[in-house]
């Protein structure tokens, strides 16, 4: 396996913009504060990076705890992510992260882990293959979702949804890229970050990127932050994650039937696009969901929240980790 390094929030090494300049100033303090305590796993999802957990890293930095949250494979800071998807599966990120763990925490077992959107996916996998390595996961968005053995992913999503579903349209190289640029990196973002429809999402070419005010709980600046970024890496590595998946399908045929057995605290948003689309309710509450996941421990659902909730809720999303996380601290 290649060797990715992949950067954290306390060893930034982007340019001097102002914009990066002040995203750094801002976080400075937290930064300053690492001490050897607990460590916390953040893993970010798609289209965001380590700055996505900003309001986590300082409200665990200030409660004693070492947040840990670096830039996946193929974003932001990340050095050596290979430009093909078949460098992107499940098993190449979980084992990223086991060596950083090994780098910033090599004196601590397990870990505590949160995780959203493809954050998320990566933590049930990191759970699947490394339980040993976490001591407790918070996840949201995104439900465990067991291997259909019968059918590639890519095949189920077409079959209910159609090709312009979005993981859909992910799926050709080049072409969302393409589409990106023209669209431009900024409006693709303001467009994705804001997106609350309680449904599937769907990119028809040339129909789905609008021009619309930002919410409250995402600034202009913030959004700077994001664009800056990825006008300079690209969306490549991004879209690899996407572009795996059907690879990922035929790697964990061994996992077919195996479940989480790590305790688990599930959040998401009742607008969320992944809680209203699939099926995803009635696996949550109808028993498939605990099946699986036989420790999991509590669902949250919170009422007027889209896919974003970490930043939609940022001091609400805290508390709830927190809560659940004091749980498994020991004494």
């Amino acid at each position: 396996m290649e060797e990715v390094k992949l950067q954290t929030n306390y060893q930034r090494r982007d340019g001097g913009d102002s914009t990066q300049d002040s995203a750094r100033e801002r976080h400075r303090h937290a930064r300053g504060r690492i001490r050897p305590g607990p460590v916390i796993l953040f893993i970010h999802g798609f289209p965001e990076l380590w700055y996505s957990w900003r309001h986590q890293i300082l409200y665990f930095a200030s409660h004693g705890f070492r947040a840990v949250a670096p830039d996946l494979r193929g974003y932001g800071g990340t050095i050596g992510a290979p430009a093909g998807a078949a460098s992107y599966t499940s098993l190449h990120v979980v084992g990223d992260l086991v060596a950083l763990l090994g780098a910033v925490a090599p004196e601590q077992d397990s870990v505590f882990v949160v995780g959203h959107d493809w954050g998320a996916a990566i933590a049930w996998a990191l759970c699947l293959y490394r339980p040993d390595k976490v001591k407790a996961l918070v996840n949201m968005s995104v439900a465990f979702s067991p291997r259909n053995p019968a059918r590639k992913p890519t095949d189920s999503m077409r079959a209910a949804y159609g090709g312009d579903y979005y993981m859909c349209r992910f799926q050709e190289p080049g072409e969302m890229e393409a589409e990106f640029a023209e669209l431009g990196t900024k409006k693709v973002l303001k467009n994705l970050l804001t997106y609350r429809h309680p449904g599937p999402f769907f990119v028809p070419k040339g129909k789905w990127c609008s021009d619309s005010p930002l919410p409250p709980w995402l600034s202009e600046e913030d959004v700077d932050y994001y664009a800056t970024i990825f006008d300079t890496t690209g969306f490549t590595g991004a879209l690899n994650y996407y572009r795996a998946i059907d690879l990922n399908w035929e790697l964990t045929a061994p996992w077919t039937g195996a479940q989480v057995k790590v305790p688990v605290k599930f959040i998401v948003g009742d607008l969320d696009l992944t809680y209203n689309s699939f099926g995803a309710k009635d696996y949550i509450h109808g028993g498939g969901f605990k099946r699986d996941v036989p420790l999991l421990e509590e669902v949250v659902v919170l009422e007027d929240v889209g896919h974003f909730l970490q930043e939609e809720r940022p001091e609400e999303i805290s508390k709830h980790i927190h809560d659940f996380i004091q749980k498994f601290q020991r004494s």
